[in-house]
């Protein structure tokens, strides 16, 4: 599924520049594991490790689970949710900021991309990953 978006998108290592070989810790909090990036094009890696086991990373971003997921499609500000304490960035912050810029710059939604390659059970799953995340923002506002 990685490697079908990465072939849809080429640019995206581009703006990654050196930090291609980088190795991304995304860490949803509520979940029992956290996310491995590694965007290089020639050994692309992206895989759920268990807690226990997690590897060394070049930076970590952390933040619940549907912020993670707007984030990567561009639909909530990284900044805001950083300063709000939403969202915690540790390791090097320039490999964070190239691999958001890279992610602002492309078109559409690599979620929905990656929902619609399982069909209606993936574009069903995402449809209600989003409206349990909003029912979650509505009533922690009130």
């Amino acid at each position: 599924m990685v490697r079908r978006v990465a072939q849809e998108h080429p640019a995206l290592f581009a703006r990654l520049g050196p930090y291609q070989s980088a190795d991304f810790l995304i860490d949803p909090i509520e979940l029992p594991f956290a996310l491995h990036l590694r965007p290089d094009p020639q050994n692309l890696s992206f895989r759920a490790v268990p807690r226990s086991m997690l590897p060394d990373a070049t930076a970590i971003i952390r933040g619940r689970f549907l912020l993670l997921l707007e984030l990567v499609d561009a639909e909530q500000d990284g900044d805001a949710a950083f300063f709000s304490r939403d969202l915690e960035i540790t390791g090097d912050t320039e490999a964070v900021v190239r691999l958001r810029n890279a992610l602002d710059d492309m078109d559409g939604s690599i979620a929905q991309e990656a929902a619609d390659m399982f069909g209606p059970p993936g574009r069903a799953i995402l449809s209600r990953l989003r409206r349990n995340y909003q029912e979650v923002e509505g009533a922690t506002a009130s």
